[in-house]
C-alpha cells in the first residue's frame, strides 16, 4: 500500500501540478484575451473621443453654417427690396425719359415752326430794307430837287431883289 499512497501522492502531484500548469495556461489566455478587449476598449474610447470631438466641431460649423445662411438671407432680403426699388426707379426714369422725349419732339416742331416764322419775317424784313433804301433814294432824289429849287428860287429872289433896289434907286 505504500506504493499505492506513493504512486498516488506522485498522481496527486504531477495532478496538482498539472492543474497548476493548465490553470496558468488559463491565466495567461485570460490576461492575453483581456489585453486585447483592453486595446479595443482603448481604440473604442479613442474613436469615441474622436468622433465626440467631430461631432462638436460640426456642430460649431454647423452653427456658423446657420449664421451665415441667416445672414446671406437677411442680404437677399435686402437685395430683393433694392432690386424691388431700382426696378421702381428705372420705371420711373424710362416714364421721364419718354416725357422728356416726348418734349423734345415738341420743341423740335416748335423750334421748326419758329425757324420757319424766323425766315418768314426775315424775308419781309429784306422787303422792307429794300424798301427804305428805296424810300432813301427817292429822298434823296427829292431832297436833291427840293435844293435845286430852292437854290432856283433863291436865286429868283435874289434877282429879284436886285430889281426891287434898282427899281427904287431908279425911283429916288
Amino acid at each position: 500500500m505504500k506504493n499505492f499512497q506513493q504512486n498516488l501522492l506522485i498522481i496527486l502531484a504531477l495532478g496538482l501540478c498539472g492543474l497548476c500548469a493548465w490553470q496558468w495556461y488559463e491565466q495567461t489566455v485570460q490576461r492575453n484575451e483581456i489585453q486585447t478587449q483592453n486595446g479595443m476598449l482603448y481604440e473604442r474610447n479613442a474613436s469615441i473621443q474622436g468622433y465626440t470631438n467631430s461631432i462638436t466641431t460640426l456642430n460649431s460649423k454647423i452653427a456658423d453654417m446657420d449664421m451665415r445662411i441667416t445672414e446671406l438671407k437677411a442680404n437677399v432680403a435686402s437685395n430683393e427690396q433694392t432690386m424691388v426699388s431700382q426696378k421702381a426707379q428705372i420705371t420711373q426714369l424710362q416714364f421721364d425719359n419718354e416725357t422728356c422725349t416726348n418734349e423734345i419732339a415738341q420743341y423740335k416742331v416748335a423750334v421748326d415752326t419758329l425757324e420757319a416764322k424766323l425766315k418768314d419775317a426775315y424775308a419781309g424784313i429784306d422787303k422792307q430794307n429794300e424798301t427804305i433804301t428805296n424810300l432813301v433814294s427817292q429822298r434823296a432824289d427829292l431832297v436833291e430837287k427840293y435844293d435845286s429849287l430852292a437854290t432856283n428860287r433863291n436865286d429868283i429872289v435874289l434877282k429879284y431883289n436886285a430889281l426891287v433896289k434898282q427899281v427904287e434907286s431908279e425911283q429916288k
